[in-house]
């Protein structure tokens, strides 16, 4: 599929675009801002609220800038070179490195469809009792349909809606709160760190940047990619990427400031402590009714397919690119990397006791798999070799790096935190 994208389309051969033009562009962003709303961000920004009121929302603003500086970087990596972070590692890193990064990156993409799987599986708990197994095998069934029948296109649009679906829950439940604006605004913009807040400031800003949407970014920016031949082309790409990027990620900032400014508005309010997802669904009903927490489920029902639909498109991605192949729906290689991250989540959600330990243990590994992943991005971006002209300029690959090692540690924190 991408394989046609990536050459020289006949009909975008003009220099100049129309104003709204740049709305072609939007689209791929937004499946990368399904991984920052996903079912492990709402438990996190739900105990920030419920726990510490507003005082937390400042670790999504920074979160979310560092994740378009690392998603924008990224997405460079495909505009300029034609090929994804994973088709790039196999051409040009040595094979001992790259396989450490695709064979890793192939299992962090398991465990971000673990987690993925089980966030849709609670929530059709929540609204039909569906036992966690069951639903589970219904969410992957589903997606593996979606996955297998339909285009990139088709999926994109879908995703949209399903993105829009979710901050409209959110509207809809932050129009029956009372929100303090004005500890709100202080909250965005001014860190704290209240006390007993570094375990929840560590969940939410060392897991925002994930793995598995850093391969997905490079592969379907390239959807809008056109004739590469043409440096003015090139150009256009890189500016309205940033563009896509930068909408996307404050849509995905919007949606989780509404869980941590509803959590503030209902749970901190009336000092009601939340740990599940489950609970905070319960007890979403007596504070400001059953609408509210049918709706709020229905939110999570739609964030956890279409987390695990962009999970399975990044599996597909990762390894396909082992074998120096775009990701295309209908190659077996795209298929049989779609199909191992997904049946093997599922069985191994058969295996596990406590779904909200699983989910735990899953973040887990996606700390440890990330430095990997993003050391070895801006290696690949900086690369005179890889990028030619477009490589990182020096201050750049100084922030990204630093910005890479602030991830790791606050990855390798959380997994110690996870132990002491």
């Amino acid at each position: 599929m991408f394989g046609f994208l990536k050459s020289f389309d006949r009909k975008e051969h003009h220099p100049i675009l129309g104003g709204l033009d740049i709305f072609k562009y939007i689209g791929p962003g937004l499946l990368v801002t399904v991984g920052f709303i996903d079912p492990g961000n709402w438990a996190s920004n739900l105990a920030a609220g419920a726990d510490f009121g507003y005082a937390l929302l400042w670790m999504v603003t920074l979160s979310t800038i560092m994740l378009i500086l690392l998603q924008h970087n990224v997405a460079h990596l495909g505009i300029a070179t034609g090929l994804c972070l994973s088709e790039a590692a196999t051409v040009h890193l040595k094979p001992r490195y790259s396989r450490l990064l695709l064979i890793s990156g192939m299992g962090a993409s398991v465990s971000t469809s673990l987690a993925e799987i089980l966030g849709g599986a609670i929530a059709l708990n929540m609204l039909f009792n569906v036992p966690i197994r069951a639903g589970a095998l219904l969410v992957m069934i589903f997606v593996l349909i979606m996955l297998f029948t339909n285009s990139y296109k088709a999926i994109e649009k879908w995703i949209i809606a399903f993105v829009s679906i979710i901050g409209l829950s959110f509207l809809y439940e932050l129009s029956l709160v009372n929100i303090d604006w004005n500890s709100a605004l202080t909250g965005w913009v001014t860190p704290t760190f209240p006390k007993g807040s570094m375990l929840v400031i560590m969940s939410v800003l060392g897991a925002v940047v994930m793995p598995h949407n850093l391969f997905l970014h490079s592969e379907v920016i390239q959807s809008r990619q056109w004739n590469r031949e043409d440096e003015t082309v090139i150009k256009k790409q890189l500016k309205y990427e940033f563009f896509d990027t930068l909408m996307s990620m404050l849509i995905g900032w919007a949606i989780n400031s509404a869980m941590i400014l509803l959590a503030a508005a209902t749970f901190f309010q009336n000092k009601v402590p939340v740990s599940e997802l489950q609970q905070a669904n319960e007890l979403l009903t007596p504070l400001l009714g059953s609408n509210a927490a049918v709706i709020f489920a229905v939110a999570l029902l739609f964030a956890g397919i279409a987390s695990t639909v962009t999970s399975g498109m990044a599996a597909g991605t990762i390894f396909a690119g082992m074998y120096r192949e775009p990701y295309d729906i209908k190659d077996n290689h795209s298929r049989l990397g779609v199909g191992i991250s997904l049946v093997m989540a599922f069985l191994i959600i058969l295996l596990i006791s406590n779904p909200f330990k699983g989910l735990i243990i899953s973040q887990m590994i996606l700390s440890i798999q990330l430095p990997i992943t993003i050391f070895s991005q801006v290696y690949l971006t900086s690369s005179e070799k890889v990028m030619g002209k477009y490589k990182n300029r020096t201050t750049t690959r100084i922030v990204l790096y630093g910005l890479g090692v602030l991830v790791t540690v606050l990855n390798l924190a959380l997994v110690v935190s996870f132990f002491t």
